[in-house]
């Protein structure tokens, strides 16, 4: 089938209605997945916080049949690695001691989101192999260093590593919701000394005079957002870094995606002290970002943990993304879970020794894997 192709540097050039249209036909049991939606990419892009400025320039890849969109590809020509969460920083620097320029390179992800989630989004089988061939065309014609396609469902890699991409894997911690009916009936499936030190956790909140209230996308306004922006950005203070996101990409996405957003807010004496933002769909829930103005001790695993685990048990809600990285999550019930990327390098010596990288690295990923396994928190 012959494909009108495209590249774009703004979602407003294909429109809300017809991309969110193709992104819910990917998963046509599934509510979509919110990260991929116009609202929460345009939001990115046009608050500033991925931008060519920041080094994040939209190049998304488009494959029209007739007037309908059938296919497209979320993609960045990337001047550094910063907020991708699948690390390539010695690779990086192995070019670069090489004499060897490794940026710019390309890369499809979410900015700043360590989520997996369909990223040739097409309608079906024949437009996502001729969107996978247009961005083979791509990385050839650009000259870029390499191409990065970041936490891609499973169900994608065979057809990435066919053509040429080289797989990694990773580990994320994930909480699967077995019906409990409340969230004393989950502590009961833990052993006694997780559910003992989670009880002992969220105590000590309760006895700092902390209070807790789950606030939904329409009920939060615009100076619960400045609250917990301010929130968001110390956090990145306390580690002398810079905040990815900006005040504007959290005013967009509370106007424009409220049915996806819950925020916890943490009181004392009347006043709000921290907050955590979480996105959710009827499926899934995706703990995200966090902040506080002043430490409470256990507070952060109540806000960011506990609270979301209790709506998730409400809501019915199948499976809590804990996000990146933390071997802690695992002692309040959340397990690991494999995760992927794909990577093709234009360099054939790097590509060579990144490939035997690669598979040095994931047989020690499967042993890690194992080794959580055996600490599994449960009874």
């Amino acid at each position: 089938m012959d494909y009108r192709t495209g590249v774009i540097s703004s979602l407003a050039e294909v429109g809300e209605a017809a991309w969110d249209e193709l992104l819910a036909a990917q998963e046509p049991d599934r509510a979509p997945n919110p990260f991929l939606s116009y609202a929460f990419l345009h939001a990115l892009h046009e608050s500033g916080s991925a931008c060519a400025e920041t080094g994040w320039q939209p190049q998304f890849l488009m494959l029209w049949d007739g007037d309908a969109l059938a296919a497209a590809m979320p993609l960045y020509v990337k001047s550094h690695s910063y907020g991708e969460y699948v690390f390539d920083w010695a690779w990086a620097d192995a070019y670069h001691r090489n004499g060897v320029e490794y940026y710019p390179k390309l890369l499809s992800a979410i900015p700043f989101t360590p989520v997996c989630g369909p990223r040739l989004l097409a309608r079906d089988a024949v437009a996502r192999k001729a969107l996978l061939a247009f961005l083979m065309e791509q990385q050839q014609a650009a000259g870029m260093s390499s191409t990065h396609i970041l936490f891609p469902p499973e169900e994608q890699t065979a057809l990435l590593e066919d053509a040429g991409f080289m797989l990694r894997s990773g580990v994320q911690f994930h909480w699967l919701n077995q019906d409990y009916p409340d969230f004393e009936a989950f502590l009961a499936t833990l052993e006694h000394k997780k559910r003992k030190n989670i009880r002992a956790e969220r105590r000590k909140v309760n006895e700092a005079g902390v209070t807790l209230r789950r606030l939904r996308g329409a009920d939060i306004d615009e100076a619960h957002w400045r609250f917990f922006h301010r929130c968001y950005a110390n956090t990145y203070a306390e580690h002398r870094s810079s905040p990815y996101l900006n005040l504007d990409f959290f005013l967009r996405i509370g106007r424009d995606m409220p049915q996806n957003i819950l925020l916890v807010l943490a009181e004392r004496a009347g006043r709000p002290i921290a907050a955590s933002l979480v996105i959710h769909t009827p499926d899934t829930l995706y703990g995200r970002y966090w902040g506080a103005q002043e430490h409470v001790p256990c507070l952060h695993f109540e806000a960011a943990y506990y609270q979301p685990l209790e709506f998730c048990i409400t809501e019915r809600i199948a499976v809590f993304e804990g996000g990146a990285q933390g071997e802690h999550k695992m002692a309040r019930g959340f397990l690991p879970q494999k995760t992927w990327s794909a990577h093709w390098l234009a360099h054939p010596a790097f590509a060579d020794a990144i490939e035997r990288f690669l598979q040095r690295e994931s047989g020690g990923i499967d042993t890690y894997l194992d080794e959580l396994n055996e600490r599994n928190p449960f009874k």
